[in-house]
């Protein structure tokens, strides 16, 4: 059997191991061994694609998984639905008081009231968006 199968067979058994244990450095080997295979296919040496080999784990061990580990531990937090309004310029369509208004949120008209009820908040004026109360958005002028 040739060397560059044999690499081969090493690289998709590393591969197999890395669906079980998920870690990225089995898959990073694996990626070597491919390099490896590569080299024995053009013909070098076994000394000579074993440093092949060494060179590519390490190379994928000091770049690659650094990279890797640092979009893994990334917080993907994204908001959605109603969380994502919250923060976002309303634009007062009817004037906002402590009990009632009109605002436009990202061209949706939504029911408002202001964070105060002792504040008024004057049709055409802007307003920032504080939380969202079921189906009333409560909002606070910006200055």
């Amino acid at each position: 059997m040739d060397l560059w199968v044999i690499w081969l067979i090493i690289a998709v058994a590393l591969g197999v191991a890395e669906i079980f244990t998920l870690t990225a450095a089995l898959a990073l080997l694996g990626g070597a061994a491919v390099v490896a295979s590569v080299s024995a296919a053009i013909g070098l040496p076994v000394p000579l694609q074993l440093v092949v080999f060494a060179v590519a784990s390490a190379a994928g061990v000091v770049v690659l998984r650094p990279i890797a580990r640092r979009h893994m531990s990334a917080p993907q937090r994204r908001d959605f639905g109603l969380d994502a309004l919250v923060g976002k310029p309303a634009y007062v369509l009817r004037e906002v008081t402590g009990r009632d208004g009109r605002v436009r949120i990202g061209g949706e008209e939504w029911t408002a009231r202001a964070i105060d009820d002792s504040m008024v908040i004057p049709a055409g004026a802007t307003a920032d968006v504080l939380q969202i109360d079921g189906a009333t958005a409560v909002v606070y002028p910006r200055e």
